[in-house]
């Protein structure tokens, strides 16, 4: 049995990570007016959220075709995998979780689980970490999947936004809603965890960071902590500095600058965490 670990490109892991883990990687789209890009390949990180504010009509995200999907699993099959666990951003999201069983179930060749991970960026990616490695050591898909129900429950997202104005450039958020943010100077905090988006509004960027930062302490002790960001480098090395403390390992810390998938919803200038509350002993 040789197991094989898919995944999406709003998982934010860095390339060499998911390359040297054997992690398969489905690009989502990005469509700026006649344009489309795949995530991660046509468009760098850098030059998307330079770009960002002044597109107009502003981009368009979408997900990759059950097709896709199937040509994945096939080359698998084809390279010796016999059962391929995929695992995807949270359905209540995306629809890609639904393109890739979709696709699933036209595969013969192996035999293909599709995960909804509940999650989004560097959430889902510490899912899909925690997978493969698994899958390295010998675990079955079964079992896997048990173990990833569980730890789903104990992970969770928080970003600080800079500002709601993408949310609502991009139809994620009603524009009144927006409107109010603006006129109040809303910073959004948005919170992931089971499927569960939700949003916080605070008035100011120091007490939503302060805001952040409570919410990972409450979880008690961490099993994996990260940082997430969107084209704000210098935001995060400051985060990280004020945090430092509550990272469970040792060493620099799994980091990552948003997928534009993602980042053309919540704007340039966010900056957050993924992280996994300690299971029980």
């Amino acid at each position: 049995m040789q197991v094989g670990i898919v995944t999406d490109s709003t998982c934010d892991l860095p390339e060499d990570l998911a390359n040297e883990l054997g992690i398969t990687v489905v690009p989502l789209y990005i469509n700026v007016g006649d344009e489309s890009y795949l995530d991660g390949v046509d468009l760098s990180r850098e030059e998307f959220y330079e770009r960002l504010p002044g597109w107009d009509p502003p981009p368009q995200t979408a997900t990759p075709n059950p097709g896709m999907f199937r040509r994945v699993y096939e080359q698998l099959a084809g390279e010796g995998v016999t059962e391929i666990l995929s695992i995807h951003i949270s359905l209540s999201l995306s629809a890609t979780v639904n393109s890739a069983r979709l696709a699933a179930r036209e595969i013969t060749s192996a035999a293909v689980t599709v995960f909804d991970g509940g999650q989004v960026t560097l959430g889902t990616g510490l899912l899909v970490l925690a997978a493969a490695k698994a899958a390295a050591a010998g675990h079955s898909i079964a079992e896997i999947v048990e173990s990833l129900k569980e730890k789903v429950l104990r992970t969770h997202v928080f970003a600080a936004l800079d500002t709601l104005e993408f949310l609502q450039r991009s139809g994620r958020m009603h524009w009144a809603v927006s409107r109010l943010g603006s006129i109040l100077r809303i910073k959004p905090l948005l919170k992931m965890n089971n499927g569960d988006p939700q949003i916080e509004k605070i008035r100011t960027s120091s007490r939503a960071i302060a805001r952040m930062i409570e919410l990972v302490k409450d979880l008690g002790p961490l099993e994996d902590l990260a940082l997430i960001h969107t084209h704000a480098p210098e935001k995060l090395d400051r985060l990280y500095e004020k945090t430092r403390y509550l990272f469970p390992k040792q060493g620099p810390p799994l980091s990552a600058e948003v997928t534009p998938v993602i980042g053309t919803h919540v704007g340039p200038g966010a900056v957050g965490f993924a992280c996994v509350a300690a299971g029980e002993a």
